[in-house]
């Protein structure tokens, strides 16, 4: 039945594209490859799939090492989004406004998910957040310090934070849709972002946007009308030349966003209200980016970024009603704990680019940290009584990377033309776990109140036995072949081999192709395998803290595969994860029309996955394990799982010039994706019995945690000084998991519209207005039967969210 809705969908998507209007007008082709790279003063890049009418260069940099190449020429699919695109909508959230308008991107908004509420990871193709490869202008980035442990998407994961760059820093982003460990190295499995920031000599310009939410919430309990919960982001960038074409382009961001609450009412207190909070944190950041380059003698050129963010989020825990607990810690009406997480994160590199003896010579260094602090507020630590503190400090966790690379390119005249990459490159990861207060994780030295638990409610902190730090390196080697052998037919070999100092060494392939039947079609395919290794996150991080269950917080301990704890419930060392990726696609574009269809299957095993909490009351013998740590369940990761995931991606763009009504471009997008888990890891636990790693809920997850379609369809029209944009996303069903069927919450299928008006005054004056959401959609409630608290309004596994109608503005000036 399955395949039958898959078949449907997609004939619905392909007789949709293929039906647009054909060639109106002839537009020019793209760019032939040319040998010469992009200027350094390049002036900000044209958009793509969601809104191409800045559209003026698709040469691409991500999937390919030669020069000159565009996404339509292109060997594997890649899509380029400007960076006005991203800026078109209600969002100044890069996650959120990337998944706007890539199809094969989600973006889902967890809550009362402590540190993920404030660090959300984004998704490819249903994959695990950390399965995508990010860049930032064509070098590595590094991962956040958070390892997502609770029951989200991408659970288990620890992913690189793609807010931490500010939309108004960049260009272009450029999407490669593509497993590319073989180009790239690990966590290409999925495929690659690659973020590429504004380059300007001169010029610069302010924006400010405003938004609120004008929204009916209905939960099943009740309804109410809320209007409010505001959020401000005021933005700057400012190019800067010197020499002949040296820049200095600054970019800076200031955000501030009041909570959302879609909480449903409590049915505990009498008469019944709203006790809880639950929806997006409250958050101040300040963001700020410099790109700069020049060229120093003949042939020789210095470039540089380096970016740094400063994120205070503050979302809630579950509500601590009125008790004697509560009334002991000076809270007689109970209290609602805030978890206070701050994000310092640093990006830089510095390269030197030039030519010797005819290969063209890149030589970089880059540099990132992320560290997130953690407190824990409003709260009460009930083992001391009436002496707890209100505030707790938690400890902290920092991830470092540093990356040394070496890359040589060479283009020959064999063949039509022969582009000869090779490189190497070393890496050094760290990751450290820093102890909080001893208030925040333990009882007192004295006066313990007997019977109570101990560590700040809502979050605990982390204890001296959770401290670590530890580090590793990785040396790698790469070759990369691209020859045009006649004028129709490019085929592309590459090949890399990685040896890491904590597992091991791992090699990697790579072959593509791609024939021109005729100046309007194309077919392209690619084999290749691919590889991630388990981060220093997944091998080490060791906490306890609440872990919502079918809707209840259990206390719950993380524990390192090989520590004892994990070890006796069946933890092994961590291996890579591997990966076999298979695609095949068509390029047909005529005058103003293009379309880009690719289908691609992606087979996954030895894949990771942190285990189900298992309960102390599973037996005897697990609860004998778990009481010197005061937690009720335990869990860690362990590879073994296998998946496979099929699907399509469609892109079509047509682009129609009138005469006096003005330009309008059309855009369908869709993605089809179908994830299947073929196996599961076999228990090696000493206990008898031993537990089940892996339940239906994680099952569920993995398989259904995404949409298995998703479609965009976009207008974008312009005339003279006015513009407009419509834009409609359809969002298949997706499950959140509960650990029965009846705990289970789908999302539903669900259409989401957007629009906006624009209009370019004089002196360089920039309005909009807009609606994100128009028709208020939500997601399917959260039954009464699963939310016994009431917090849990809607499904936070919702790949839109569930906040409903955004209203916002937004008034800038351009010089």
């Amino acid at each position: 039945m399955h395949q039958l809705r898959t078949a449907a969908l997609t004939g619905t998507i392909l007789a949709t594209v293929l039906g647009a209007p054909v060639a109106a007008q002839t537009a020019s082709q793209p760019a032939a490859q040319t040998g010469r790279s992009e200027p350094a003063e390049a002036a900000p890049a044209g958009a793509d799939v969601a809104t191409p009418a800045d559209q003026q260069n698709e040469v691409i940099v991500t999937g390919t090492r030669v020069e000159g190449r565009t996404r339509l020429d292109s060997i594997s699919p890649v899509d380029v989004l400007s960076g006005a695109s991203l800026q078109r909508q209600g969002t100044t959230e890069l996650g959120a406004a990337l998944a706007t308008v890539a199809p094969s991107i989600d973006f889902p908004r967890p809550s009362a998910n402590d540190g993920t509420d404030s660090i959300r990871p984004a998704t490819l193709r249903g994959l695990s957040p950390d399965q995508t490869l990010v860049l930032i202008n064509g070098i590595r980035g590094h991962t956040s310090a958070l390892l997502n442990t609770n029951g989200t998407v991408g659970r288990g994961s620890a992913a690189v934070d793609l807010n931490t760059i500010p939309t108004v820093a960049l260009d272009r982003i450029e999407v490669l849709r593509d497993g590319a460990s073989a180009q790239y190295g690990s966590d290409a499995i999925a495929g690659v972002v690659n973020l590429r920031l504004r380059k300007a000599r001169s010029g610069g310009g302010a924006q400010v946007n405003y938004g609120f939410y004008d929204t009916q919430v209905d939960t099943a309990r009740g309804n109410r009308h809320v209007t409010g919960e505001h959020a401000v982001t005021a933005s700057l960038w400012q190019g800067f030349g010197f020499g002949e074409d040296g820049f200095v382009t600054v970019s800076g961001e200031y955000l501030n966003r009041q909570p959302t609450n879609r909480a449903d009412f409590d049915p505990r207190v009498t008469p019944t209200r709203i006790t809880g909070r639950y929806g997006d944190p409250e958050v101040e950041q300040y963001t700020g980016f410099i790109n700069a380059g020049t060229t120093l003698v003949d042939d020789w050129s210095l470039y540089a970024f380096a970016g740094y963010q400063d994120r205070d989020s503050r979302g809630a825990a579950f509500p601590r009603l009125a008790s004697a607990a509560t009334r002991l810690a000076g809270y007689p009406n109970g209290f609602l704990p805030i978890i206070n997480t701050k994000s310092q994160d640093l990006n830089s590199a510095a390269g030197i680019k030039g030519n010797v003896a005819g290969f063209d010579v890149d030589l970089s260094f880059s540099y990132g940290r992320n560290r997130i602090a953690f407190r824990t507020l409003n709260s009460a630590n009930y083992a001391y009584g009436a002496a707890t503190p209100r505030d707790f400090n938690d400890g902290a966790l920092i991830y470092d990377q540093y990356v040394a690379g070496l890359d040589v390119t060479r283009q020959f005249d064999v063949f039509q033309s022969l582009n000869v990459a090779f490189g190497i490159e070393g890496r050094r990861e760290g990751y450290k776990i820093v102890a909080g207060e001893r208030a925040s994780y333990d009882y007192p030295e004295t006066g313990a109140v007997p019977g109570a638990s101990p560590g700040a409610q809502g979050f605990g902190g982390f204890s001296p036995r959770n401290e670590i730090k530890r580090s590793r390196r990785n040396g790698s080697a790469y070759l990369d072949l691209e020859a045009q052998l006649t004028d129709k037919f490019l085929v592309g070999l590459a090949g890399r081999f990685e040896d890491y100092s904590d597992f091991g060494s791992t090699a990697n392939g790579k072959i593509s192709a791609r024939y021109d039947v005729a100046d309007w079609f194309a077919l392209r395919a690619t084999a290749s395998t691919g590889f991630r290794a388990p981060s220093l996150q997944q091998q080490y991080f060791t906490q306890i803290a609440s872990v919502v269950t079918n809707g209840v917080p259990i206390l719950t301990g993380t524990f390192p595969s090989v520590s004892p704890v994990g070890a006796a419930l069946g933890g092994l060392p961590l291996e890579p994860e591997k990966s076999t990726n298979l695609s095949i696609g068509t390029v047909i574009r005529a005058g103003g029309f293009d379309l880009t269809v690719d289908a691609y299957q992606i087979r996954l095993r030895n894949q990771l996955g942190l285990s189900e909490n298992i309960q102390a009351t599973f037996s005897p013998q697990v609860a004998a394990l778990l009481t010197p740590f005061n937690v009720s369940a335990a869990r860690f990761f362990i590879n073994g799982l296998a998946s496979t995931t099929r699907g399509i991606d469609a892109v079509a763009h047509y682009r129609w010039r009138t005469g006096e009504a003005g330009t309008f471009d059309f855009t369908v997008a869709g993605n089809i994706n179908d994830v299947d888990v073929t196996r599961v890891p076999t228990s090696t636990a000493v206990l008898n019995p031993a537990p089940t790693l892996f339940a239906r809920s994680r099952i569920l997850t993995l398989e259904q945690g995404t949409p298995r379609e998703k479609v965009t369809g976009t207008i974008d029209w312009s005339l003279d000084r006015l513009g407009a944009l419509a834009r409609v996303t359809y969002y298949g069903n997706v499950i959140q998991p509960g650990t029965t069927p009846a705990a289970d919450v789908p999302t539903g299928r669900r259409a989401i519209t957007d629009i906006e008006l624009r209009y370019a005054g004089d002196r360089g004056v920039q309005l909009g207005l807009g609606v994100s959401n128009l028709f208020d959609v939500y997601p399917q409630q959260q039954i009464a039967a699963n939310n016994s608290t009431g917090v849990l309004g809607f499904p936070y596994y919702s790949p839109f969210g569930f906040n409903g109608r955004y209203l916002y503005a937004r008034a800038g000036v351009n010089w």
